[in-house]
């Protein structure tokens, strides 16, 4: 009994940080992961990891989803461009899903390696970031309106968006920075409407493996549901308080977090898997 309220509560805080951390920098999935992974662990053995990847997305769908609706204005002139980035990203979500639930082993022996990915992913993301401002700076400078773009870079993009949603079906966590960088080649410049963009993309393909994980059976329904309402409430605070909150601190704890994990899994599934 006791042990089933720690495990609510530490679930629970975890989401409604992971919640928060979404809404301020992202990251939140290398909060929310481990933490259902080390509570299913007991129960469900080697099936722990796949049903936490999957409770995981299920918790954190409502933020991410609240978020991209407050890009909506952002979003209106990029309208036309988002028709044809969809598809690939509800076809990329499809599978990767899919090639998860369908490989469960090979996805424990990918965990270190997945989360030391999206923790290198979150560090890069300023500095990509900055040079995608740069470069804005330089468009604007150089143009009265905004640059046209190439059919050849649609077709380019909606390629390696496929791509980023197979990776983001998969796991998900880092998903944004490659979109920002992806977006950034193709040629556009504002940032606030590739934020806008990178939001609403992300939630498709994360409402798109969720659909797959519930269709499989791959979803904690007794943590999932309290960890979505923790997450909802954390999202909301911090969007209302981010003024106060340094997001350069919070990125930089989400960093160490996941580096640190990702020490933590190499250690355990390849040095010392008796652990």
């Amino acid at each position: 009994m006791w042990q089933l309220l720690a495990d609510y509560l530490w679930l629970c805080l975890t989401a409604f940080l992971a919640g928060g951390i979404n809404a301020l920098a992202g990251g939140g999935t290398l909060l929310t992961f481990p933490m259902l992974s080390s509570v299913l662990t007991p129960q469900f053995g080697k099936a722990a990891g796949v049903l936490a990847n999957g409770t995981s997305t299920v918790a954190l769908v409502p933020a991410s989803i609240g978020s991209s609706w407050g890009f909506r204005r952002e979003m209106y002139q990029l309208r036309r461009l988002l028709v044809w980035l969809i598809p690939p990203s509800v076809l990329g979500g499809a599978v990767g899903a899919w090639v998860l639930v369908q490989n469960p082993d090979q996805f424990n022996a990918l965990i270190p390696w997945l989360i030391l990915t999206a923790a290198a992913l979150f560090t890069l993301q300023p500095y990509v970031v900055r040079r995608l401002t740069r470069v804005a700076a330089r468009a604007h400078d150089l143009s009265d309106g905004d640059t046209p773009i190439s059919r050849r870079s649609v077709a380019g993009m909606m390629l390696l968006q496929f791509f980023i949603s197979v990776y983001g079906g998969y796991f998900g966590a880092g998903i944004g920075i490659l979109m920002l960088s992806g977006l950034g080649l193709m040629g556009l410049s504002n940032v606030h409407q590739m934020n806008g963009l990178k939001s609403i993309l992300a939630s498709i393909i994360n409402g798109v493996a969720v659909v797959v994980f519930i269709w499989k059976g791959n979803v904690v329904w007794r943590y999932a549901l309290a960890m979505m309402a923790a997450s909802l409430v954390g999202g909301f605070l911090a969007a209302h308080y981010s003024r106060r909150i340094a997001g350069r601190y919070v990125r930089w704890f989400v960093i160490v977090v996941g580096f640190l994990l990702a020490a933590w899994y190499f250690a355990t599934t390849y040095l010392f898997p008796e652990i």
